[in-house]
C-alpha cells in the first residue's frame, strides 16, 4: 500500500516527535475493506470462552492498522495476530456496548484537507474478528488520542491531545458515526515549559451512571469534570469544573474502582498515581493520596502511561515507560488508599498500554518499541504477575482491547 508524504505542518512535526506516524493529509476514505486481503483467517475456536483481542498501533514502517488475535482465557493462550483492518494510526480503540462495533481514533494532523484528526467506525465479523470500515468523521481537533462509547451506546466521546479539546459524535443504530455534535476547547497551561504550554486532553471517561464525563488534561494538570446529557449530546462544565493535580504532574489516564467510590489517575510527567474519592451522586472528586510509580533507587528517564484496576477491586496496575515495568498496588477497600507492592518487568521496551482480560486472570502488556505483546498470569490472592512465556509480535502496539 502506498502512503503519500506527510505534511510538514507544526502539529505533524510534534506527532512525529512523539513517535507517531502523521500521514497528515492522506485521505482516510481510501481505507480498504479487508474481505479477501488475506487468505488466512484467525483460527476458529470451539470453546465458547474464547474471545477476540484487538491491538491498536501506529502505522508506518511495519504496521498497517488494527490487528486481532484469539485469546483463550481457560489456558491463557494467545494466537498469532493478523491484520483486521488496514487503517492509518488507530492509536486507541473502544468497543460498543453491543459488542458489534469497534471505534478507533486516527491520530493524525489533518483529515480530508482540514486540520484535525479523525475517528473511524468499524463492524466486527463475529466469526473471524475481521473489521469492515463503516465510515469516518473528523475529530475536530488535532492528534486525537483516546475515545470511549457512552453506556447508552448512542455517543462516541473523543479526546484530542494535539488540539487540547474534546468532541462528541452521535452513533447511528447501524454503528456509523454522525458528524460531531459537541465540541469543547480547553484553555490554559501549566508549569512544564516543554509539555504544558497549552492544553492536551489525554483521556475521556464516562461514569457508570452515564451522568458525568471526566477528562485528564496533561497540559493543565487537571481532571476536568462535565455534566453529560446523552439525549442531546451536550456537555456542561460541572461545579467545580475540575480536580487539580500537583503542578507538573501531567495527568494522562484514569480508572474507576468497581464499587464506584474511587477514581485513580496516572500522572505521566511526575510518575505518580493520585487516588480520589468519588461521589457518584454529585460527581465530585476529592484527593486521598498521591504515590510514586518507580523504585526509590531508579535514576533513569521514565514516563507513565496506562492505569487499570483489577475487576476484584483489590489491586491497581500502572505502566512505566523507561523503567519498562508495571507497578502493582494493593487497594484498601475501605479508604481507597494505595500500597505499592512492587514492579514486574514487561519483557520489552515502552509499555504504552496493557489490559486485563474480563476474568481478571490474565494481563496482556503491549511493548511499543519492541513490537511485542506479553502474556502474564495474575495471582488472584496477591495480584502479582507471572510471565507465561507467551510473546507475540505486533508492530508498534499502543492499545489492547478485549472483546
Amino acid at each position: 500500500m502506498i502512503f503519500p508524504p506527510a505534511s510538514l505542518d507544526p502539529l505533524n512535526r510534534r506527532l512525529r516527535r512523539r513517535g507517531q506516524s502523521p500521514f497528515g493529509n492522506w485521505l482516510l476514505g481510501l481505507v480498504l475493506p479487508l474481505a479477501g486481503l488475506s487468505a488466512a483467517e484467525p483460527e476458529r475456536s470451539s470453546s465458547p470462552e474464547s474471545m477476540f483481542v484487538y491491538f491498536g498501533t501506529y502505522t508506518g514502517n511495519a504496521s498497517k492498522g488494527i490487528y486481532v488475535s484469539r485469546f483463550e482465557p481457560g489456558a491463557g493462550r494467545l494466537s498469532a495476530p493478523e491484520l483486521a483492518a488496514e487503517i492509518v494510526s488507530p492509536a486507541f480503540l473502544a468497543l460498543h456496548p453491543n459488542r458489534r462495533f469497534l471505534y478507533a481514533v486516527n491520530e493524525i494532523g489533518s483529515f480530508q484537507g482540514q486540520p484535525g484528526g479523525a475517528v473511524s467506525a468499524l463492524a466486527i465479523d463475529p466469526a473471524t474478528g475481521r473489521l469492515t470500515l463503516l465510515n469516518q468523521e473528523s475529530a475536530r481537533g488535532g492528534g486525537p488520542c483516546h475515545l470511549t462509547v457512552d453506556p447508552s451506546g448512542k455517543a462516541l466521546l473523543v479526546a484530542n491531545y494535539g488540539g487540547g479539546s474534546i468532541t462528541v459524535l452521535p452513533l447511528r443504530p447501524g454503528g456509523e458515526l454522525d458528524p460531531a455534535r459537541t465540541f469543547v476547547q480547553h484553555t490554559g497551561s501549566s508549569v512544564n515549559p516543554r509539555r504544558q504550554t497549552a492544553p492536551h486532553a489525554h483521556g475521556i471517561y464516562v461514569d457508570a451512571a452515564n451522568r458525568f464525563v471526566f477528562v485528564p488534561d496533561l497540559g493543565l494538570d487537571k481532571v476536568l469534570v462535565y455534566r453529560w446529557y446523552p439525549a442531546t449530546f451536550a456537555l456542561e462544565a460541572h461545579d467545580p469544573p475540575a480536580a487539580g493535580l500537583a503542578p507538573g504532574a501531567g495527568p494522562r489516564h484514569l480508572a474507576f474502582h468497581p464499587d464506584g467510590r474511587f477514581v485513580y489517575v496516572i500522572n505521566e510527567l511526575l510518575n505518580t498515581v493520585t487516588a480520589f474519592g468519588y461521589d457518584p451522586q454529585s460527581g465530585s472528586l476529592h484527593e486521598i493520596q498521591t504515590v510514586g510509580t518507580l523504585p526509590e533507587d531508579f535514576a533513569g528517564r521514565n514516563s507513565t502511561a496506562e492505569i487499570t484496576v483489577h475487576p476484584s477491586g483489590r489491586f491497581l496496575y500502572g505502566s512505566n515507560r523507561g523503567h519498562d515495568s508495571l507497578a502493582l498496588y494493593a487497594i484498601d477497600p475501605a479508604t481507597g488508599r494505595l500500597t505499592l507492592l512492587g514492579h514486574e518487568p514487561t519483557q520489552g521496551r515502552t509499555p504504552r498500554n496493557f489490559a486485563l482480560d474480563p476474568t481478571g486472570q490474565w494481563l496482556l502488556a503491549a511493548n511499543q518499541e519492541s513490537a511485542s505483546v506479553v502474556v502474564f498470569r495474575v495471582d488472584a490472592q496477591s495480584g502479582r504477575l507471572h510471565p507465561t512465556g507467551q510473546v507475540v509480535e505486533v508492530p508498534s502496539p499502543v492499545c489492547v482491547l478485549f472483546r
